[in-house]
């Protein structure tokens, strides 16, 4: 116990101090007065203020103003040295009229990922954790017998086989009968099918493997995912927006809501049991605390430099699972430990998505981190396809 707790300490301060060693801080993710031009010399594309007020449906746009078919809101943060943009569009309660708060509160989804491998990742600094041990070692009799080994960077590369519950949570008919249900911690996980592929083989991104990584950081800390989350990076970073709910089904402080577009109207969606989520896309959060937890963790304020290059590492050599018999045409993998990697242009980006029914959302940013893209869009239909506005947005910041 006290190796954690002097190895957190380090941690810690790090992330508070790190400017102090040329590592940018959590103060570079201070709000900013926006719009703002860049603060240093930069290749990358001016901000064009009225490109992005069109991508993000703002009133003074000549089209495609919000709300519209697919989407009712949505909050765009920009943040760099190559420029500082900030708006926001269309409605966030229909029952009054409010507009959305640019410091709303908003169901970040699998961008909780990112948070569940940086605490897995300082365990394994901590030597808690080891990459190459298995499930099987950490967790012993929780899979069958007949699984093969599963090792722990397997399930945070998405490379594990490993298959979660097969519940149509993203359809309306599913989401309004059990919006309320609570889930147990690895419930989630449905261990009674074959793997479906054999460890290491390919990549499939999913909660699956992410539902384990929370019960592997609970089986080694004896403490609950939601309180090493808490403790290792809500609390030194002052994310004050950013919470686990737990089973809280409701957004605590300003926050758009969300809804689905019905034959009936508008149902408001905002509220819902997150522990069916839970380790791999329950979280909520801000903008700006997003912004700085990227600013924090790109810096290497949150992990050393061994562990934080393995969010940077897509697995060698492996392609992704489509679920056919032929390897040949499966694409390449594309995420490493909790962070994806994004092709927009010329440009590489490094950063995560998510969605939740009302809410698609997604945060990124070069690696020198010069330009940081936070956005949230209260999509109107769930689980349907990505709405346009988001690539609008995406292109508008980093086009």
């Amino acid at each position: 116990m006290r190796k954690r707790t002097r190895i957190f300490a380090v941690v810690a301060a790090t992330a508070i101090v790190a400017g102090a060693v040329g590592v940018p801080s959590a103060a570079a993710a201070e709000p900013q007065e926006c719009p703002l031009p860049p603060s240093a010399p930069t290749t990358l594309p001016l901000l064009s203020e009225s490109k992005l007020k069109a991508a993000i449906g703002d009133a003074s746009a000549e089209t495609g103003r919000l709300p519209d078919a697919e989407a009712s809101g949505a909050l765009v943060q920009i943040r760099g040295s190559a420029g500082c943009w900030q708006g926001t569009a269309g409605v966030g309660d229909v029952r009054t009229g409010a507009g959305v708060p640019q410091n709303g509160r908003f169901r970040i989804g699998s961008m909780t990922k990112a948070f569940t491998a940086v605490v897995a990742l300082q365990l394994v600094a901590e030597g808690r954790l080891d990459l190459e041990r298995t499930v099987q070692h950490y967790q012993p009799g929780l899979l069958p017998a007949d699984y093969p080994p599963i090792t722990v960077r397997q399930v945070l590369t998405y490379t594990s086989g490993l298959n979660g519950v097969g519940v149509p949570h993203k359809t309306p008919d599913w989401f309004f009968e059990h919006r309320y249900d609570h889930w147990a911690d690895g419930s989630q996980l449905d261990l009674t099918v074959p793997l479906a592929f054999d460890p290491g083989k390919y990549q499939r991104y999913g909660n699956a493997d992410y539902w384990m990584a929370g019960l592997l950081i609970q089986n080694v800390t004896g403490n609950s995912w939601e309180k090493e989350i808490h403790d290792r990076i809500i609390r030194p970073l002052r994310l004050r927006g950013t919470s686990t709910p737990t089973d809280n089904a409701r957004i605590a402080g300003p926050h758009a809501h969300g809804y689905e577009a019905t034959d009936d109207g508008w149902v408001d969606v905002t509220a819902a049991n997150p522990s069916l989520q839970w380790s791999a896309a329950g979280i909520v959060s801000t903008a700006e605390d997003l912004d700085r937890f990227m600013v924090v963790l790109f810096g290497g304020g949150l992990l050393p430099p061994a562990q934080l290059e393995l969010m940077f590492t897509v697995p060698p050599n492996t392609t992704t699972y489509d679920g056919d018999k032929d390897p040949n045409n499966n694409p390449p993998a594309a995420y490493g430990m909790g962070l994806g990697k994004f092709q927009v242009g010329s440009l590489t980006l490094w950063g995560k998505t998510g969605d939740r029914p009302g809410y698609t959302s997604g945060m990124g940013a070069t690696r020198d981190l010069s330009r940081r893209l936070v956005y949230s869009v209260n999509t109107l239909h769930m689980g349907g396809k990505l709405p346009g506005r988001v690539e609008q947005i995406i292109g508008a910041a980093f086009g």
